[in-house]
């Protein structure tokens, strides 16, 4: 029945999707291994590109706002076509976690792949800290105007938009296969 997507039912055409846990082939611990260093790869150098152009425009004030915005853009892209056909190009604990709920993603990779993705940011927080002499003084985050309630809710509805875009994009039946 064609409908059965629509109801959770994994098959297509009577066989089982790429993304179903039921029924699919033990991945070897070489191929997890290949993931969860694609992951840490991804996380990296998104998080030290994305906030490497931050810091290097409060120092140096030469990106400017729309080109701190074009470099996260630019690099989530590239990290995508590099890696993402090894692990999915998650870099973010809540893809990792909404993909598994909508059952696109093996539950039990999950821990490992958060893991990965906070060891990435990690390693790239730190790395941006030794290549930059930046006082404990200084904050180049944002800080939240008006009540923390309202800071609360956009936040929410921020990160539904970006999950809503990945999900809709990346689980779509319609969408151009690989294969």
């Amino acid at each position: 029945m064609p409908w059965n997507n629509e109801f959770g039912d994994d098959t297509e055409g009577g066989k089982k999707t790429e993304s179903s846990d039921v029924d699919s082939p033990p991945e070897t611990i070489v191929q997890i291994i290949q993931k969860i260093i694609a992951e840490v790869i991804g996380t990296f150098f998104v998080i030290f590109m994305g906030c490497g152009s931050v810091v290097v425009n409060h120092v140096y004030g030469s990106v400017t706002f729309p080109g701190v915005c074009v470099v996260w853009g630019l690099i989530v892209m590239v990290m995508v076509y590099s890696v993402g056909h090894i692990s999915g190009a998650h870099f973010n604990p809540a893809v990792t976690v909404t993909f598994a709920i909508f059952r696109h993603f093996p539950y039990k990779q999950v821990p490992l792949y958060i893991v990965a993705q906070l060891l990435g940011s990690l390693l790239a927080s730190g790395t941006l800290s030794l290549v930059f002499s930046v006082t404990d003084e200084a904050y180049f985050g944002t800080i939240p105007v008006g009540p923390d309630i309202r800071s609360f809710v956009t936040e929410i509805i921020i990160s539904f938009l970006l999950m809503f875009v990945i999900s809709g994009v990346a689980t779509d039946n319609r969408a151009v296969s690989s294969s």
